[in-house]
């Protein structure tokens, strides 16, 4: 198994851009498909963005399609998430999650490793 440990969170402005990054610890995270997904008070957890085991293939939600970006370097055990024209909806704790399923898993149930999350705030 994994355990993410997310970083990078923080406060910034409505357009403005930030950078998570999601570092494992126990297998190699070459194993695993991996995740970031956040959640807003008082909503469901909402899927964010996937990556492949290699990073040949990525996928992203309908609300951050074409502003955030997804990465990983397996060799430093780490993927990263950068934000790019935040929004105030935008505002949610951020996680990093890692999956067994190979297949593009978009559902915060087909993920098995969790971290704790990061808090990202976007003023406008």
């Amino acid at each position: 198994q994994v355990q993410p440990v997310e970083s990078g969170g923080g406060q910034a402005q409505a357009g403005g851009s930030l950078i998570l990054s999601c570092v494992t610890s126990g297998r190699s995270m070459s194993l695993y498909s991996m995740g970031w997904f956040r959640q807003a008070p008082g909503k469901e957890r909402e899927f964010v963005a996937f990556i492949s085991w290699m990073g040949g293939s990525t996928e992203y939600g309908d609300s951050v399609r074409g502003r955030f970006t997804i990465s990983r370097d397996n060799t430093k055990n780490t993927i990263y998430l950068q934000m790019t024209a935040l929004k105030p909806e935008d505002t949610a704790v951020y996680y990093c999650a890692g999956s067994n399923q190979l297949h593009m898993p978009v559902r915060a149930s087909q993920y098995d490793y969790w971290g704790q999350g990061t808090q990202v705030t976007v003023s406008s």
